[in-house]
This record gives structure tokens, sequence and C-alpha cells, in this order.
């Protein structure tokens, strides 16, 4: 091969060979600062992932602390009612005995009077003061009970109970109080059949305090419809049971404080029927809550009745529907 033969050899290699060292050096920047705005976009992405699960961690810290302090406060208000229990009980026995002997006494003076009232105005004037005196203790003796009641060691008898009917027997109990305050009852529980796990006469008798404090909150109203609200719905493995009433609410101050025993907003009363429902609904392993919302809203969370597998308790039928639709009706 010649000289000149070689040299075009040489050059033909050179062009073939592909860009020279200076081209690759033109290229190596580029192609970094796209790795490294690469880096930073995962960086970036992963720091805004990061501070997601951070905001969703704290707000998660926040609603277990509530709901702690909830139970807590729970626990703490069960505590102190049954030590209050526990101290009532003894105060009412003390209290109970005199009582029956001043009924007893009250009662033969009131039959002695009367047998020799025709002898004199003044007989008769006592025979009727004996029977105011035997009226007032009938009354002490009925506060008496009802701090038994409170104080007694709730032992539920447990058992498969419908919502549907438990409500019924509680407005049918209540029928009097009812049309006597002229009070509109709207029923929404008629839809479904929901069991729950309880003792059917303590969870009436809950209820039956709670309808009557609603009645009685009513009942000084004028323009506003008295109406009263049943419902039931399912929240996981609980039922809630609602009673709304139409009344002015409770007052702020108060909502923290009806559940104790003895306190009452009215001239009346002992102040033990809010505290019996919450030592009813306790002892079954339930809550109860209270709020405001267009009238006084209780709600009590009781657990369902464990049902057969393939059982569906549930479902509406066609005549609950058809109650459900016609179930806002005067008690009569």
């Amino acid at each position: 091969m010649s000289a000149s033969g070689a040299a075009t050899s040489r050059t033909s290699a050179t062009v073939v060979g592909g860009p020279s060292r200076d081209d690759d050096a033109t290229q190596l920047p580029d192609v970094r600062l796209g790795e490294l705005a690469d880096i930073m976009s995962a960086y970036n992405h992963a720091t805004q992932n990061l501070q997601r699960s951070h905001e969703a961690l704290a707000n998660e810290v926040v609603r277990l602390q509530r709901e702690l302090a909830s139970t807590d406060a729970q626990l703490q208000r069960s505590k102190r009612l049954a030590a209050l229990g526990e101290m009532a009980a003894g105060i009412a026995h003390e209290i109970r005995n005199p009582l029956a002997a001043i009924r007893l006494y009250s009662q033969m003076l009131e039959d002695d009077l009367s047998d020799a009232g025709g002898e004199s105005n003044q007989l008769g004037d006592a025979a009727d003061t004996a029977r105011k005196i035997g009226t007032v203790v009938r009354g002490l003796n009925g506060i008496v009970t009802d701090v038994l009641t409170f104080a007694r060691e709730l032992k539920p008898r447990k058992r498969n109970v419908d919502v549907s009917s438990l409500f019924d027997r509680a407005v049918e109990s209540q029928r009097p109080v009812m049309e006597n305050a002229s009070v509109l009852v709207h029923r929404l529980d008629r839809c479904r059949r929901m069991l729950i796990e309880g003792d059917a006469d303590l969870l009436q008798q809950a209820l039956v305090n709670l309808i009557r404090n609603a009645a009685d909150a009513m009942r000084g109203q004028g323009g506003r419809p008295r109406e009263l609200t049943l419902d039931a719905r399912q929240d996981g493995a609980l039922a809630v049971l609602t009673v709304r009433d139409a009344g002015p609410g409770i007052a702020a101050d108060d909502v923290d404080r009806i559940f104790n025993p003895f306190f009452t907003t009215r001239n009346t009363g002992t102040g033990l029927g809010l505290a019996i429902v919450h030592r009813i609904i306790d002892a079954h392993g339930g809550t109860i809550g209270v709020r405001n919302e267009g009238g006084a809203v209780f709600e009590l969370s009781l657990p369902l009745a464990s049902l057969p597998s393939g059982t569906d308790d549930a479902q509406p039928t066609e005549s609950s529907v058809k109650s459900a639709e016609q179930s806002l009706e005067y008690v009569t």
C-alpha cells in the first residue's frame, strides 16, 4: 500500500470511529443535570409523601386523644356514680325504716280520727292532717325507692331484644303522659329489624325515663310542635338508639352534669332519672351521649346481638316499610 492510501485509511477510520473527546465533554454535563433533576424530583415527591403521612398521623393522634379523653370521662363518671350509689343506698335504708313507722302511725291516727270525726270538727281537721302526713310520707318513700333503684347492683339478664318492640313497650307505658302533653311521636326505627343483647326490662326502664323527660321538656312550649323522634341505626358492632325531642335543649353548663345523681332543672323530681339511665346502659357495656340539635338528642350505644351465620335480621320487610311510612302519628 502506498503512503497516500494509508493516510486515506487513517482518515476514514477517524470519521467512522464516532464523536471526539470534545463532544463527550460537551454532552456529559447535560446527562448529569438530567440525573440530578430526576433525583431532586424523587426527593420532593418523597418529602411530600412524608408530609402527608405526618399530617395524617397527627390527625389520628388528635382523634385518639379525644376518644381517650371521652372514654376516661365516662369511666370516671361511672366510678363516681358507683360510689354515690353505695353511699345513697346506706342513707336510703336508714331513712326507709323510720318512714315506714311514720306511715303506719299516720294511717292508724287517720283511722281513729275518722271514726270519731262526727263528734267534733277539730277531730275532722286532725284526720285531714293525718291524711296529708301519709301523702307526704308516700312521696318520701317514692324518693327512697328511686335512690335504692339507682344504688342497687345491676345484673342484666341478657338475651336478644328487638329494638322496635322495645320502643313499642316504652311508648305504650307512657301513653297517658304523652297524651297529657300532646306529644307527637315520630318512629324511624320501624323500617328495619335490629336485635340487641340486653335485659329487656332494664332497657325499657331506661327508655321510659328518657321519653318522660322529653315529654316534660316539651310540655311548656307554645307554638313549636311537640314531637318526639325515636330511631335506631347500626354502627359497626353497635346499635345506636336515638331519643330526640323538640324542646329547648340542654343548657351548655348542664350538659356535663345531667347524669349526676340528684341533678335536676325542674321544680319536681328527684334528679335520679338520667343517673339511672346511665347506670343501666353502663351495666350493658354500652355508652350514652347527649347533644343539642333542635332539642335534646340522647344516643344509647348498645352491643348488637350475635346472629347465626347467614341470618340477616336487618333487612326491612314490606309491612315494616309501610309502617314506617305511616309512622308520624299521635299516641292515642
